[in-house]
């Protein structure tokens, strides 16, 4: 089944999104990436307090990128939350001893042209936590905020519309996968309605099977997606 999440904040952490092995082959095609100041994609405000290096667009990080797209693809959780209608703007990202992320809110809009939602964003950790010191990733709450530092290959998936920070390395490197999802449900709430009701239906279909309650259920789910979905 899947996990119950906070029904507030909506942020779940997905371990081994990617396999030991891919984070390898990531991190090994990453040496042969060029990497470029981090503030050329940031925002006009956001570039105040961005300081990392990012990988340029180039052939040798379209692949890297492709192997994050089929692992979010085939993970039942990432879909569940997300609801993705098209994951957009993924960039490899890395901080070095001093660089950072101040507190910032990720764009409404991305992709240049193509005029991409932000709706949900998320963070693949590629080195483990004990390669560099300081770097949480840390989301604001209305009255609280939590760090996160994942082990290499999970994943934090939490809402666009949080302000974040990085906080700054002390030592070692951390190196990230970041992207956005526009959802299929534009509404934080209906996504997740629809979350709390695919739990369920997992939990019931693992412990008593195709019932007429589970079908019930299930032409629920599919009607209210119809209905918020666009």
């Amino acid at each position: 089944g899947l996990p119950l999440l906070n029904p507030v904040s909506m942020i779940v952490c997905i371990a081994d999104l990617l396999s030991a092995d891919e984070v390898a082959h990531i991190k090994d095609g990453l040496t042969q990436a060029k990497f470029v100041p981090g503030e050329t994609t940031a925002g006009w405000h956001a570039k105040l307090v961005k300081q990392n290096e990012q990988a340029a667009k180039q052939e040798a990080v379209e692949p890297l990128k492709a192997l994050v797209r089929q692992a979010i693809a085939r993970n039942a959780l990432f879909q569940a939350v997300a609801c993705p209608r098209i994951v957009h703007s993924l960039l490899f990202s890395r901080y070095g001893a001093g660089m950072s992320y101040g507190r910032h809110t990720d764009n409404a809009l991305m992709g240049g042209a193509n005029f991409y939602r932000s709706d949900v964003s998320f963070t693949v950790f590629l080195s483990e936590p004990e390669a560099y010191e300081g770097g949480e990733l840390v989301i604001e709450g209305a009255d609280s905020e939590r760090p996160y530092k994942l082990a290499a290959g999970s994943a934090i998936v939490y809402p666009s519309t949080t302000l974040h920070r990085v906080e700054p390395v002390v030592q070692g490197d951390r190196t990230v996968c970041v992207g956005w999802v526009q959802s299929l449900v534009r509404d934080a709430a209906q996504r997740e309605i629809l979350f709390d009701l695919e739990t369920v239906k997992r939990t019931m279909f693992a412990q008593t099977g195709k019932t007429p309650e589970f079908d019930l259920l299930t032409k629920t789910t599919a009607n209210l997606l119809r209905r918020w979905a666009e």
